[in-house]
């Protein structure tokens, strides 16, 4: 028996109309979008032009040329980060960040002399609000959180952070990476700037696709991050100002967008709240499961409508590399053991020096596969 649980790092299986949609770009259409006149190309303009607007419904998002698809999430918001800040804006984050944002954001503090806070979330994950109000400056510019952690599935306060940010007229970046597709992420409710997002995990989509949303003000203070062909204004040697050539010079990863496109649909058939019920069903009965392993300790929230279906543990009899190993080999269970590019937030529920073992459900899992994990746990852990 296989038992896929790692679908924080990327969603499997996909959905078949995926595997479909790829293999029929390459096979059938092939051409490069907006790169000619012909029927194929025009065909691909078609599939490109599809996606923005099933993005744009997904996120409740209102500007169609305002969707930019980038090669994934860590090109989006490195896009985003250093198109956008300006020399002395003070930065707030949070500690329980991926380094897709701490690295980029490092790197801006020593090159463009920012002022960085990073505020620390206490063990939940969960930003507390009154924190996050007194770290604002005269001279804050920007706030970018992530909206559910990658370790422990803490899901932030962002429609709080929004109107905050609104209020005092500070931009507002959110990283998707861990929440689109597995719960609501409504771009117009949460009141941020840009949202950045990736296709291959819980979009259902092929790796290698991604992109941001990016509203009209944050794109005025944005410059052009990768300049060069965009199949516009070619006689001219400087990069168009209009969206999305603004953002997106080169080649576009078309048969991976036409997937991104069939998860994007497949999710908007069987209805977001439908999987996010199904997920946090059985995210509560694995917590519920591993709570009577005694050996076991379980991060964060033990109430699954609190976090996405992205489950850390340790065990205080086997180190979490070595007992990942064993689920794998000897169980054919897939988890991911040790730390998982965020130090911050391991530091913050104080695993940072062995990480977890995690555990992270989609939407083709099923109670079959829990009560398998729970009982290769057990084995494991009562032989020790």
């Amino acid at each position: 028996m296989k038992v896929y649980l790692d679908n924080s790092a990327t969603s499997y299986p996909k959905p078949e109309d995926v595997y479909y949609s790829v293999f029929n770009y390459m096979k059938n259409i092939g051409a490069n979008p907006g790169r000619g006149g012909y029927a194929n190309v025009l065909e691909g303009d078609r599939i490109i032009f599809s996606c923005r607007e099933a993005l744009m419904k997904l996120f409740n998002f209102n500007k169609l040329e305002n969707v930019i698809f980038t090669s994934n999430i860590t090109e989006s918001l490195n896009i985003l980060l250093k198109s956008v800040i300006k020399e002395g804006w003070h930065i707030i984050t949070s500690s329980m960040e991926h380094n897709s944002i701490l690295r980029p954001l490092s790197n801006l503090k020593e090159t463009k002399h920012i002022d960085l806070d990073i505020i620390e979330c206490p063990e939940s994950g969960i930003l507390n609000i009154e924190d996050f109000k007194k770290a604002i400056k005269l001279n804050t510019k920007l706030v970018v959180l992530t909206h559910a952690s990658n370790i422990i599935g803490s899901i932030q306060p962002l429609k709080e952070v929004g109107k905050i940010c609104q209020k005092k007229g500070i931009y507002f970046i959110v990283d998707s990476a861990q929440s689109a597709g597995a719960i609501p992420v409504d771009f117009s409710e949460i009141g941020c700037n840009a949202l950045a997002f990736t296709g291959h995990k819980s979009l259902l989509g092929p790796q290698g696709t991604g992109g941001f949303l990016i509203d009209d003000d944050l794109n005025k203070e944005a410059s052009p991050f990768i300049e060069g062909g965009t199949g516009s204004l070619s006689k001219s040697i400087t990069q168009p100002d209009f969206l999305p050539d603004k953002f997106e010079s080169g080649t576009l990863n078309a048969p991976g967008i036409a997937g991104l496109l069939a998860g994007i649909n497949y999710i908007t058939k069987a209805g977001i709240l439908s999987i996010q019920e199904k997920e946090q069903q059985l995210c509560q009965h694995f917590i519920d499961g591993l709570l009577n392993i005694p050996s076991i300790k379980v991060y964060g929230s033990k109430d699954a409508s609190l976090r996405t279906p992205t489950i850390s543990i340790n065990s205080t009899k086997i180190n979490n590399a070595e007992l990942g190993f064993i689920l794998d080999r000897d169980y054919g269970i897939m988890a991911r053991s040790g730390l998982h590019c965020a130090p911050l937030a391991h530091k913050t529920i104080k695993t940072l020096a062995e990480g977890t073992l995690r555990f992270s459900l989609g939407p083709f899992n099923d109670k079959k596969d829990i009560d398998y994990t729970l009982y290769a746990l057990n084995l494991i852990l009562g032989s020790v």
